[in-house]
């Protein structure tokens, strides 16, 4: 992808802005909604598996992220934009994963006995409040990248990538760490 900001206009276009805004609130309040909704205590089958695929997507989404920041440390700029946009659509089926696992599973605490569990829970907090955080900047990310605004995109993404890691690293720490307390498995 060649670098057309000069040619780009400087102004972000409403629509852009609008569709990014409205992602980036709709979907903590889909999340916020999903915990006030009763559960059912009937979970289907397939969504046994959700927690474990979205572990697979997040440590996934981990690997296809490094080696797309190798990619454009390596000037593939090509390859680099193939394995972000393959990142952006394993998050987004994560997304559905998680989003499908908490409208029909049950909630899984960790043991208040364990003495793990302080570290279970700051892992926990850091990683759901940076999944917030690094949504819209992989939005914006993405905006800029697509439609060739190199330098705004660099700016975003050299804030976006390590905290997108860190949240796909603590997606699959947080599972490994809940999953022998899951009582459907």
């Amino acid at each position: 992808m060649e670098d057309r900001t000069e040619n780009s206009s400087s102004k972000f276009p409403k629509q852009a802005g609008w569709l990014i805004g409205g992602i980036t609130i709709a979907v903590p309040l889909a999340v916020l909604l999903l915990y006030l909704l009763p559960k059912s205590g009937n979970v289907p089958g397939i969504i046994r598996h959700c927690p474990m695929l979205n572990a697979i997507l997040n440590g996934s989404c981990t690997v296809l992220l490094t080696f797309s920041f190798i990619a454009i440390k390596n000037k593939k700029v090509k390859l680099h934009r193939n394995l972000n946009i393959a990142a952006f659509i394993l998050s987004a089926l994560f997304l559905v994963s998680y989003v499908a696992y908490h409208f029909f599973g049950k909630e899984t605490l960790f043991p208040k006995e364990n003495p793990l569990r302080p570290l279970y829970l700051f892992i926990l907090a850091s990683h759901i409040t940076l999944s917030a955080v690094v949504l819209p900047l992989v939005l914006l990310s993405f905006y800029y990248g697509l439609t060739g605004n190199i330098a705004r995109h660099r700016i975003i993404a050299r804030r976006t990538l390590p905290i997108w890691l860190y949240v796909t690293v603590t997606g699959v720490v947080v599972y490994l760490m809940i999953s022998p307390f899951y009582t459907f498995q």
